[in-house]
């Protein structure tokens, strides 16, 4: 196999990559590319640069990425209302596919051989970063350290910092929390510690971006939320870019006590896992997405992208976003947006969304003269329905007099 002179590591410039950085120069003798991903997390990226340069990287990148991650990967994946397992809103599996993205263009400018992340083996993140970068660039060499060094404790990262003097904040480490955290824009997720068992209530101190719904306001707050083609364009009447809008509605949703998740879910690599999830600004999205469809979509159209959905989910989960079937289920949810347009009226109180209301001027289907209980006018005839029940019945009364109905088994 051809030797690695140069790799892209997608580097936080916390402990794990910046071990991995020296490991990487030791183990390969090759040079680093370092590239720091801004999506939203709330932390400080710039200090990335200078932790990087003490380490000897010479080409740096540190990129802001959050409009293009709500805009391109965000907003598509609530098109299509994505819920994996019935309650995950897939918040740390979205942002996987952008960072193999963007890992892939770096190595092509820089002239890379190989890309390396700091996913540990047991994850699913490895699966997303790689099936993304092979998508992207299928020679590209993909080298995991946590599945090749003998590293296998923060303790021993540290004895590794020591040994190797890489300046790493060993005050701040102690001070870790005992949770595994990953933010981004559209939401927090909180493994380890106490959550490792799935019988312990979580600390209430855990929570970044929400209080609970018993602190929250006891005032409502109402939002109205304008849709063009399937995609928030404006809350309140005040234009958004997507960014701003799932900034936002986390802001809003938090305070009122929304977007927490505490679940088991199926990992990829086929074991169990708990997390705890903040995701304020999903959940409003979600529940507004579907109101506004509820109005506008076809109701054949719409039980179709029910069915396609979990589908679509898993896809995402599974680190299948630059799949052809992915796409595929994409141009059809997309096509299926050209009239979801309209306002959505919610109510946010303590850890609910409450739709109030929804209304389209150009495309609801909503007929009120066809749906009134009083005088239609001729707009309904009841007598249609006598017709189309007994041929949906014929069946039923053909195995029913074999004896083959439901009362013979």
């Amino acid at each position: 196999m051809a030797e690695i002179s140069k790799v892209v590591l997608a580097y936080s410039g916390g402990l794990d990559t910046s071990v991995i950085v020296r490991w990487l120069q030791e183990r390969y003798g090759c040079e680093i590319v370092t590239f720091t991903a801004d999506i939203g997390q709330g932390e400080e990226v710039a200090p990335a640069r200078a932790k990087a340069e003490a380490l000897g990287v010479r080409e740096i990148y540190i990129d802001d990425l959050r409009e293009e991650f709500a805009r391109d990967f965000v907003f598509p994946m609530f098109r299509a209302n994505t819920v994996y397992e019935g309650e995950y809103l897939l918040g740390t599996s979205i942002a996987r596919p952008l960072i193999a993205k963007r890992l892939i263009e770096i190595a092509n400018e820089t002239g890379a051989d190989a890309i390396s992340h700091g996913a540990t083996g047991k994850g699913n993140d490895q699966v997303r970063f790689e099936l993304g970068a092979y998508a992207l660039k299928p020679g590209i060499r993909v080298i995991a350290p946590w599945r090749e060094w003998e590293l296998g404790s923060r303790e021993s990262l540290m004895a590794y910092c020591r040994e190797h003097a890489i300046p790493v904040d060993f005050a701040s480490q102690k001070k870790k929390s005992p949770y595994s955290m990953d933010a981004n824009l559209l939401h927090i997720s909180y493994e380890g510690g106490v959550l490792e068992d799935p019988w312990s209530e979580c600390e209430e101190d855990m929570w970044r971006w929400s209080v609970s719904p018993e602190a929250a306001p006891d005032q409502p707050t109402y939002l109205e939320l304008t849709y063009r083609g399937g995609d928030i364009v404006a809350v309140d009447g005040a234009a958004m870019t997507p960014a701003q809008v799932v900034e936002h509605l986390n802001a809003v949703g938090g305070a009122n006590g929304i977007g927490r998740l505490d679940i088991v879910e199926n990992r990829y690599v086929g074991m169990k896992s708990r997390g705890c999830y903040e995701t304020p600004g999903g959940t409003i999205m979600l529940r507004a997405h579907r109101a506004m469809e509820s109005l506008t979509l076809d109701r054949e159209v719409a039980h179709l992208k029910d069915e396609l959905m979990p589908r679509y989910a898993e896809l995402i989960y599974n680190g299948y976003w630059w799949s052809p079937e992915r796409q595929m289920l994409q141009a059809a949810i997309d096509q299926s947006q050209a009239h979801v347009n309209g306002v959505v009226r919610l109510k946010l109180y303590k850890g609910n969304v409450i739709v109030v209301g929804r209304q389209s001027a150009t495309d609801s289907l909503f007929d009120e003269h066809i749906a009134t209980f009083e005088e239609d006018a001729g707009a309904y005839d009841q007598g249609d329905a006598e017709g189309f029940i007994k041929l949906n019945a014929l069946r039923l009364r053909i195995a029913a007099g074999k004896g083959r109905g439901a009362g013979g088994h």
